[in-house]
C-alpha cells in the first residue's frame, strides 16, 4: 500500500471533526455539506480520537478556516484552477464557486465515488473534475494534464493533511513536479515538526496522537524541520508560514491552549 493511500482511511475523522464547527455559536466557518457523508459509524472513530487527544478537533478546524481563508484569495486573485491532493470528503468546489474557475480532486476511485454519488443523490452540482489515481506514483501532473489540467495557466494546490504521511523525499518530490511543469502557482499545505513525528517533544498527549494514527493504520512519516530553507532548495517563494498556536489565539482570543502540539504544527504557502 502506498502511504498516500493511508489518508483516505483517516478522511472520515477529519470530516467529523471539521463538520463540528457547524454547532458552535460562532463558527469559524460552515460546513453543512460534509455532513451528507457522516454517520454513527464516523462519530465513533472520530470520537476514539479526540477521546485519546481533544486539540485534534481544533488542529483541523484551524487548517479548515486557514486554507478556506487562503482560498477566498486566490480566488479573488484570478486564479483559475484550484487542485486539492488527497482531496478526502473536502466540499471546497462547493462551498467555495467562482466564475470561470474548475476544481480538480484527486483521491482513490472508491472515494470520489462516494462523493460523487452523494453530490449527485442530493442535487448538488459543482464544477469539479474528480480525478481517480495515486498522485504520488501515478504522475501527479499527467493525472491532471489527462483530465483538462491547463499548465499554463494560474493554479492554486490545496495540500491538505497530507505531508505527515509521505517521506520528506516525497514531499520534496510532489512540490518539485509542480515547479517542473507549472508556470505559475501557489501550494499551501499543513506540516509538523519532526519532534512530532520522532515523539520526542516530551509531552505524552502529543506522542498519544501520533500513536492513534499509526494505530489506524495512518503512521505518520515525516516532518518539517525549516520550511524557510525547504522552500529554498527547491526555489520556491514563502509567501506565509505561521503556527497553529498563532491561528489559535487569533481565532479564539482568550480561550485557554491545552496542548503544545499548536507550537510543532502549521501551515505555509509557497510560490512559483
Amino acid at each position: 500500500m502506498s502511504p498516500i493511500e493511508y489518508v483516505t482511511g483517516t478522511a472520515f475523522v477529519v470530516a467529523e471533526f471539521r463538520a463540528e464547527e457547524n454547532r458552535e455559536a460562532e463558527p469559524l466557518y460552515q460546513d453543512y455539506i460534509v455532513e451528507l457523508f457522516l454517520n454513527e459509524d464516523t462519530r465513533a472513530a472520530a470520537g476514539r480520537v479526540a477521546t485519546n487527544f481533544p486539540s485534534a478537533k481544533d488542529l483541523v478546524r484551524i487548517r479548515t478556516r486557514y486554507l478556506d481563508d487562503m482560498l477566498d484569495q486566490q480566488l479573488r486573485s484570478g486564479v483559475r484552477q484550484v487542485v486539492i491532493l488527497g482531496a478526502g470528503l473536502d466540499t471546497r468546489a462547493v462551498r467555495k464557486p467562482a466564475a470561470g474557475v474548475m476544481y480538480f480532486e484527486i483521491d482513490d476511485a472508491a472515494t470520489l465515488a462516494m462523493k460523487q454519488g452523494g453530490y449527485q443523490r442530493h442535487g448538488i452540482d459543482a464544477n469539479v473534475k474528480f480525478i481517480p489515481g495515486n498522485y504520488v506514483t501515478d504522475g501527479l501532473i499527467d493525472l491532471l494534464a489527462r483530465h483538462g489540467f491547463d499548465v499554463d495557466l494560474p493554479a492554486y494546490f490545496i495540500w491538505e493533511g497530507n505531508t505527515m504521511y509521505l517521506s520528506l523525499d516525497t514531499n520534496k518530490r510532489i512540490l518539485g513536479e509542480i515547479r517542473n511543469r507549472v508556470r505559475r502557482f501557489r501550494v499551501s499545505f499543513d506540516y509538523m515538526t519532526e519532534e512530532v513525528i520522532t515523539k520526542t517533544t516530551g509531552d505524552p498527549g502529543v506522542t498519544r496522537l501520533v500513536e492513534s494514527f499509526a494505530a489506524m493504520g495512518a503512521p505518520w512519516l515525516s516532518g518539517f524541520r525549516d520550511v524557510r530553507n525547504l522552500a529554498k532548495e527547491l526555489q520556491l517563494t514563502l509567501i506565509e508560514n505561521v503556527k497553529t498556536a498563532d491561528l489559535f489565539r487569533a481565532y479564539w482570543l482568550g480561550r485557554p491552549m491545552m496542548s503544545p502540539i499548536f507550537n510543532l504544527y502549521s501551515l505555509c504557502t509557497v510560490a512559483f
